[in-house]
């Protein structure tokens, strides 16, 4: 139990000695421990993401194998049909295309061609065979040059097409990408695919394409004697977008480049995005014998994921709620802390008071038996002795009175004058005057000054001024210094006074009991015109246990 309550009181110390800290380093924990989590989930997601990236790419590039190796088995299937004729006549040929059916594996190309081999001395024989052939004026082109040993001369491309026909007699063997894939077809003997071309057929587009070949060599011939080549042109996209109905991109981008290598040019593409700054995933696909670089590419532009955003609005949902918990408690604390103050400045003022009323009371205990002791010894009957002693204790019991109303505090001069001569402030027969600056006294001078001004009064109400009409008051008092004020009583228009006379109860009170406790000495004179007296009395400072009327509640300390 005390280790709890020891680590509840070092909470409510961090509380308090960090008020404002402390909210916002919990609010920048939970934050921190969110973006740390989002980081994690954007991590997974991101390995998630490229995973599937790669996934796809994977199946992509498995793809377009599928149809470059469907083409390239067509095609070694016509060379070797067209190795076993001595010569190929466009009906056989026509004839042999229909037949192999060609079906949905064969979509993204434009047919299946057959290029001859001419030699510079066969030109002009292969022009005439053009002109039976072809329904339009076709012919060899472009001329050979000096060091070209021979060409290879498209003969014929099924289906024939107005789009066809625009390749017939077309040297294929003059173009440096085709000729290089020719080369290492003949070398291989294996369907060989070009780099990005553009096709014949395609006229004034440029969008590009490639071909793939097959050697045909002449048959019963000792060593190997080149025929020609069988090959199929094939649009780079059409053929792209006929893979992909295999292997559909998905939100995914899709780019081909005709070469493994970054300095290969692109064929084909599913969107003409920017692609820079993405997540790519990069494969190398083989394509009739040529290495191509497949790139799939996110098409979107990435962002927090649903998970992440819903955990950022959550942690900081958290967050802010925790601040504004430890905020509340934080106040909570602050408030309780101040109240408990509060509270142990009242117990102490509580036990300061009682012990001051325990001194007040016997204080006063001492001026009741000093005045009774005084009063029996005047008093010639019970009722001078009662009546006496009334008046003396109705005294007392005003100038209490007003020390209760301050909360045993500082009493003004004004106050206790006017409560003593209350009685007689109403009467139009004499006129009183009481005059002087603000002064407060502490409780037991305040009860002497009454005692006394009580005293005076009572003499003055019986033989001086106030006993009869036109009799005037004055009550004057002045600050000697911060510590001490003088207080003067002086009677005008009375019954001239005697001078022969025994000495009274009042007159032993003030000079005896008042002057003892406000320390200094009264000077009573009893001048014919009118009584005067003069008191000095003690300017001292309220008690530090004192209760103070303008005290603050406990909640109006706490912080806001």
């Amino acid at each position: 139990m005390q280790q709890q309550v020891g680590r509840r009181s070092r909470t409510k110390r961090w509380l308090m000695r960090y008020p404002r800290a402390m909210p916002l380093g919990i609010f920048v924990l939970i934050a921190a421990i969110t973006v740390l989590s989002i980081f994690a989930i954007e991590r997974g997601e991101y390995e998630r993401q490229s995973a599937q990236l790669n996934a796809r790419a994977t199946a992509i590039a498995s793809a377009l194998e599928r149809r470059a190796n469907a083409s390239s088995a067509y095609l070694r299937a016509g060379a070797a049909l067209l190795s076993t004729m001595e010569d190929i006549p466009p009906e056989d040929f026509r004839r042999f295309v229909s037949e192999l059916r060609l079906d949905a594996d064969y979509r993204g190309a434009d047919g299946i061609g057959w290029a001859r081999v001419v030699r510079p001395a066969e030109i002009e024989e292969f022009e005439e065979f053009l002109a039976d052939v072809a329904p339009e004026d076709a012919q060899f082109y472009p001329p050979m040059n000096g060091g070209q040993p021979f060409g290879v001369a498209v003969t014929f491309l099924q289906p024939d097409t107005e789009r066809n026909r625009r390749a017939l007699g077309y040297d294929m063997y003059s173009s440096p990408e085709r000729r290089a894939a020719m080369v290492e077809a003949e070398r291989t003997s294996r369907p060989t695919a070009t780099d990005s071309v553009v096709l014949r057929q395609e006229g004034e587009t440029q969008s590009p394409g490639f071909l793939i070949f097959m050697p045909v060599y002449e048959p019963g011939v000792g060593g190997r004697m080149l025929k020609g080549f069988i090959y199929s042109p094939f649009n780079a996209n059409d053929f792209l977008q006929s893979a992909l109905e295999l292997e559909d991109a998905g939100s995914y981008g899709v780019r081909l480049y005709d070469s493994d290598d970054e300095a290969g040019s692109l064929l084909a593409a599913t969107f003409d995005a920017d692609l820079d700054n993405r997540d790519t995933a990069t494969k190398t696909v083989t394509i009739a014998n040529n290495p191509w670089r497949l790139a799939v590419s996110i098409r979107e532009e990435r962002g927090l994921s649903g998970l992440s955003m819903a955990t950022l609005i959550f942690g900081l949902l958290v967050a802010s709620l925790l601040m504004l918990l430890v905020r509340m408690l934080t106040q909570q604390a602050q408030e309780d802390e101040s109240a408990l103050r509060w509270f142990e400045e009242q117990a102490s003022i509580r036990n300061s008071l009682t012990r001051e009323l325990n001194h007040r009371v016997k204080n006063t205990l001492a001026n009741v038996l000093s005045i009774i002791a005084l009063t029996r010894r005047r008093a010639d009957c019970v009722e001078d002795f009662a009546t006496g002693l009334d008046g003396r204790i109705r005294a007392l019991s005003a100038t209490h009175d007003l020390l209760t109303q301050s909360d045993w505090g500082s009493t003004p001069v004004r106050a206790v004058v006017e409560a003593e001569l209350l009685p007689y402030a109403q009467d139009d027969d004499h006129s009183l005057e009481l005059l002087g600056p603000e002064v407060e006294l502490a409780p037991n001078d305040a009860l002497s000054l009454g005692l006394a001004i009580h005293e005076l009064a009572t003499n003055a109400a019986k033989y001086g001024c106030l006993s009869q009409p036109g009799g005037k008051l004055d009550v004057h008092w002045k600050l000697l210094s911060e510590d001490l004020v003088r207080v003067e009583w002086s009677e005008h228009g009375g019954p001239p006074v005697k001078q022969e006379r025994s000495r009274g109860f009042g007159t032993d009170l003030i000079e005896r009991i008042v002057a003892q406790e406000l320390r200094h000495p009264v000077e009573l004179d009893f001048d014919p015109k009118g009584v005067r007296c003069v008191l000095l009395i003690p300017v001292r400072q309220p008690s530090e246990f004192m209760i103070r009327a303008n005290r603050k509640a406990p909640a109006s300390t706490s912080e806001g």
